[in-house]
Order: C-alpha cells, then sequence, then structure tokens
C-alpha cells in the first residue's frame, strides 16, 4: 500500500477535527520557515489566527510514520496471504479445465468438482472481502489515532499561546495565502515529537 493513499485518507478524517476557537492563557511567538528555507521570526501572537500545514504534519509527525510503518506491514500481510489463496484457486480451476477439454473426467465427476469449486470461489470472496474490511479498519484506527494525538496536543498547545484561531491547511485550501511568520507547523511539529518520544520513554 502506498503512502500518499494512506495520507490522502488521513487528511480527509483530520482536516474534519475543527481546532476552532480555543481560548485559553499565555502568548508566545514561532519560527517558520520561507519558501526558500530561511529561517524567519515568526510575528504570530496572542489573538492571531494562525495555521498549521497539515500535509507536512503527517508527513513528519513521528507517530503517524511509526503507525504508517505498523499498518502498512500488517497489510502487506493480508494482501500476501490472499493473493496466495486466489493463486491458487485460480491454479485449481485452470487444472480443472484442462481435465474438462482432455475428457479426462467423466461428467458426474465434472460435475461435482465444478460445483466444488465453485463453492471454493464464494467462500474466497468472502475471505477476500473480509480482509479487506480488517485493512480499512486498521487505516480507520490509525486515523482515529492521529487526529486524536493532534487535537489533543492543539488544545494543550493553545492553552499557552492564546490563539485566536488555528486553522489546518492542506493542499492550499483552506488557507489559499498568508504571512509566512502566521505558519505555526515547526513549532507544532517540534512539540508533537517531543511529547511522541516522552511518551514512548515512559512506555
Amino acid at each position: 500500500m502506498k503512502n500518499t493513499s494512506l495520507i490522502l485518507s488521513i487528511v480527509s478524517l483530520v482536516a474534519v477535527v475543527v481546532f476552532g476557537v480555543l481560548s485559553l492563557t499565555k502568548g508566545g511567538k514561532t519560527a517558520d520557515v520561507q519558501a526558500e528555507g530561511t529561517a524567519v521570526e515568526a510575528a504570530a501572537s496572542k489573538g492571531d489566527i494562525v495555521y498549521i500545514d497539515l500535509d507536512r504534519v503527517l508527513m513528519e509527525y513521528d507517530m503517524a510514520n511509526d503507525l504508517r510503518s505498523v499498518v502498512e506491514t500488517k497489510v502487506q500481510n493480508i494482501q500476501a496471504e490472499v493473493n496466495r489463496r486466489g493463486k491458487k484457486l485460480e491454479n485449481d480451476i485452470a487444472d480443472f479445465q484442462n481435465k474438462i477439454d482432455k475428457g479426462l473426467m467423466t461428467r458426474s465427476v465434472a460435475e461435482a468438482q465444478g460445483q466444488k469449486l465453485s463453492q471454493q470461489e464464494v467462500e474466497f470472496n468472502n475471505y477476500a472481502a473480509q480482509k479487506q474490511q480488517e485493512i480499512n479498519e486498521e487505516q480507520v484506527v490509525m486515523m482515529n489515532q492521529l487526529g486524536d494525538a493532534i487535537q489533543t496536543f492543539i488544545n494543550k498547545y493553545n492553552e499557552e499561546k492564546q490563539y485566536a484561531m488555528i486553522l489546518t491547511n492542506s493542499g492550499g485550501a483552506p488557507v489559499i495565502t498568508a504571512d509566512a511568520a502566521l505558519d505555526i507547523t515547526d513549532d507544532v511539529l517540534a512539540g508533537l515529537n517531543e511529547e511522541y518520544i516522552k511518551s514512548k520513554n515512559n512506555k
């Protein structure tokens, strides 16, 4: 499974989480990086409307990368088993057809084996659908874990910063253009990764 499809799925779920108006306690400043990579002092302060680049967070957040790696391994194992069973069924059907073509079995035997193969095909399709559901559930759980971790951090983060609103920008929407100093992605990423490392160490 490609990282891109997982990331897009995560973006679609996490982006609906309204980081909205979070009014709580202190002001603060952050650093941002301009397009050419030059670090600048962020001008964002208490009461400002700021934003984070959600695409970057999902690519550079250590928890997102760890979860994605775990899910991809599970998905690869599931798909390998589905492919193995599917290939075996294809071979059995091809072998059956070959024997029919060569007249190597009686009509009654052919009918019995044909019915058996049909049943095996139904069972395989059910199995494949069940495994696809498991893959979908794994992805949903991962998205929920990421969404909860980011939302929880942002709530706590804004208790200190006291921004009027924190927007999530993804693919140029909803923030089409803005002062780069209002992009708090670097600060949020640093905090998310620091907190995640601490939680891993505690475990």
